[in-house]
């Protein structure tokens, strides 16, 4: 059965967005513009970037209240009461604080990281949260991971490998990155899904039996994050940062410094607004398609996101092409199919090739069935990740 209209139009949603995400967050890295020193110098501002990413997260917060006014005033106009939903459960708010701040440590840090090295790495290199959440879930949730899983976990590493080997004869050839620089932004994006994948485990043991509604669980996250790094750039302010640093007071970051250069180049703003607006449309198309289609559909489709994001790169010209690239996001594609038993085993399975039972109590937190449905109680997980995460795998 094919998609209807809405589904086909969510999905494109959802690719457009999260391309824009990353790559309006690029082009402002990209962009010069007169700083406070008076000096034309580029946008280099990664947390003032993550702060406003979780503005966009604040959004989905806004979206949220707004649909569940729509649904009771539709409620309101029916002869019958309509069931009570999942959007009445009642919850702490506290309990999004601890991935709230996993969230901002791991945002920044990538931010930080993809100030020095190219876009598509950077999306590429996001799948080494698969390896840290299959193990940190063995640690400290007791899932035991299935020897596909440990399969998909050696691809992902086999790929992530690759996509190193090709930044590196990279920066070799390309005088706009240095080699020093690509390799620091690499690992400093691949440290970081430590710190995501600690947020998923958190979020998995500590949020998830609530069965809060993703849109909210964003926004509160959204609003935990942004008061706590709002604060953070006060301290940053005053805090050296060397060669980490892009403003000209040489700190770890200076807020009233990127104020100045926006306003001095209006492309920033457009740039700076489109990594917002875009963050909240993702999460919103993400959570639409997770309820329409899967959320094997949605990392299907997220996966079509890092493609796009690299032709983009090429053809903007923010990177030469490299053979290695698409050889790497192709075996990191495979890691990620065999890790969520999608596609290639059910393929097998249905050929008669693979007889392996799959037990209920193996399956990580990115785990999932092939089909992105279950016969379990609405309260078990489909697809490839849990409905209600706020990051994806890749």
């Amino acid at each position: 059965m094919g998609w209807t209209k809405k589904q086909s139009l969510l999905a494109l949603l959802l690719v457009f967005t999260g391309s824009i995400n990353t790559l309006s967050t690029k082009w402002a890295d990209t962009m010069e513009s007169v700083n406070s020193a008076g000096e034309l110098e580029k946008f280099q501002h990664p947390f003032f970037q993550a702060d406003g990413m979780f503005l966009g997260e604040i959004l989905c917060l806004i979206t949220f209240y707004i649909q569940r006014v729509v649904v009771r005033r539709r409620q309101r106009e029916q002869i019958e009461m309509a069931p009570v939903n999942e959007q009445d459960v009642k919850f702490p708010k506290i309990i999004f604080v601890a991935p709230a701040l996993c969230d901002m440590l791991a945002t920044s840090t990538m931010y930080l990281g993809l100030t020095l090295t190219y876009a598509s790495s950077f999306q590429m290199l996001r799948g080494a949260v698969i390896i840290f959440t299959g193990l940190l879930s063995v640690a400290f949730l007791g899932r035991k991971l299935r020897y596909y899983q440990w399969l998909g976990i050696v691809a992902v590493i086999t790929g992530l490998v690759v996509v190193g080997v090709s930044d590196f004869i990279s920066g070799d050839t390309e005088g706009e990155y240095t080699l020093n620089g690509i390799i620091t932004g690499d690992l400093l994006i691949i440290a970081a899904q430590v710190v995501t994948a600690t947020q998923m485990v958190v979020e998995e043991k500590f949020v998830t039996g609530y069965r809060v509604p993703a849109l909210q669980a964003v926004g509160w996250e959204g609003i935990f994050g942004f008061c706590t790094l709002s604060v953070l750039l006060v301290a940053f302010y005053w805090i050296p940062a060397g060669i980490f640093s892009g403003n000209p007071r040489q700190v770890l970051e200076d807020v009233p410094d990127a104020f100045v250069q926006l306003g001095n180049n209006p492309l920033l703003i457009v740039a700076v607004l489109g990594n917002i607006i875009s963050i909240a449309f993702f999460n919103f198309a993400g959570v639409s398609v997770t309820k329409e289609l899967s959320a094997t559909t949605r990392m299907v489709l997220d996966s079509v996101r890092t493609l796009v994001i690299w032709v983009v790169s090429l053809a903007l010209k923010w990177q030469e092409f490299q053979y290695l690239q698409p050889i790497g996001f192709g075996v990191l594609l495979i890691g990620m199919m065999l890790y969520n038993d999608m596609f290639i085993l059910p393929f097998c399975r249905r050929r008669g090739w693979v007889n392996d039972a799959l037990p209920e109590d193996t399956e990580p937190v990115l785990a999932g069935n092939s089909s992105g449905q279950s016969n379990e109680s609405p309260h078990s997980k489909e697809g490839i990740d849990n409905p209600d995460a706020t990051v994806e795998p890749l």
